[in-house]
């Protein structure tokens, strides 16, 4: 299987010793329903509380969080998405907030809920993300299918438009456009959620390939124990916005003293990842 190389011609400019991601006390809040009087103060609900953490190149870390500890806020941040309420954050040296475009260069993010337009096909909706992102026409029809090939995408399907698609093969779409503009890391929240058991092993093996086939740094935001496990170099636990811990599956059953990565989780947390919440956000 042929390597894709990364297209990012700016790669130069990122200094050797800065990490993959450096998060210092990152702090996030929303508005929490309306004002109680008309020119009455709003309430604020802190959605991630001084958030600290430090991501080395070609590292994969999962983050386990029930909904609303947030993971997706987390995810939205780090891709420009949003604005901090405080502390900072870093991708290869770039300023987050203050050096946007640099980012949005060397970051791709895949959500639960990939945006598509629905009318065009996968090849068309790929074609349109590589004309965004300044591909020229005889590189894209020379990418789209080797790429659509290696996240298990039937050719047959090719054509066939988004909303007639599974969840599954949308997902894979989703992952093939984020590889399209090479990233040099790969931000994925929840990226099998929904998934059939065989398209959930296609898309995980994907990201593992992606990992050391195209020297990406994985961050992955997940409810799943094992995917965790089997992806990742260091877990970290997120809860009601506070990162708990940030370690090897390992270490962190014996901090806790568990023998499943499902036993420390509700050690740290005194939660399953079954009891969902709804998490707050800034519409």
């Amino acid at each position: 299987m042929s390597r894709i190389e990364p297209r990012n011609l700016h790669l130069t400019q990122i200094s050797p010793e800065a990490p993959a991601v450096e998060v210092r006390d990152l702090t996030k809040r929303f508005r929490k329903g309306k004002r109680i009087r008309r020119f009455g103060p709003r309430i604020m609900n802190t959605v991630l509380d001084r958030v600290t953490f430090t991501v080395e190149r070609g590292e994969c870390i999962a983050i386990l969080g029930q909904n609303g500890s947030g993971k997706s806020t987390l995810v939205r941040l780090l891709s420009t998405l949003l604005i901090n309420d405080g502390g900072s954050a870093h991708v290869f040296g770039f300023d987050v907030f203050t050096e946007p475009r640099n980012v949005r260069r060397l970051v791709n993010r895949v959500s639960v809920e990939a945006s598509f337009f629905k009318k065009m096909s996968a090849n068309e909706n790929l074609s349109y993300a590589a004309r965004f992102y300044g591909m020229r026409s005889e590189e894209t029809k020379r990418a789209i299918p080797e790429i659509l090939d290696r996240v298990g995408f039937p050719n047959a399907r090719l054509n066939d438009s988004m909303e007639h698609l599974s969840r599954g093969m949308q997902q894979k779409v989703a992952l093939a456009r984020a590889l399209l503009t090479s990233p040099v890391l790969l931000l994925l929240d929840e990226p099998t959620t929904g998934l059939d058991p065989r398209s959930k092993l296609e898309v995980q093996e994907f990201i593992a390939k992606v990992r050391f086939e195209h020297d990406a740094t994985v961050i992955l935001c997940t409810h799943d124990m094992n995917e965790a496990e089997k992806l990742a170099d260091r877990i970290g636990i997120l809860d009601e916005g506070v990162l708990l811990v940030l370690e090897p599956a390992e270490d962190l059953k014996r901090r806790y003293e568990a023998d499943t990565l499902e036993a420390a989780f509700f050690a740290a947390t005194g939660k399953s990842l079954e009891e969902d919440e709804a998490e707050v956000d800034d519409d």
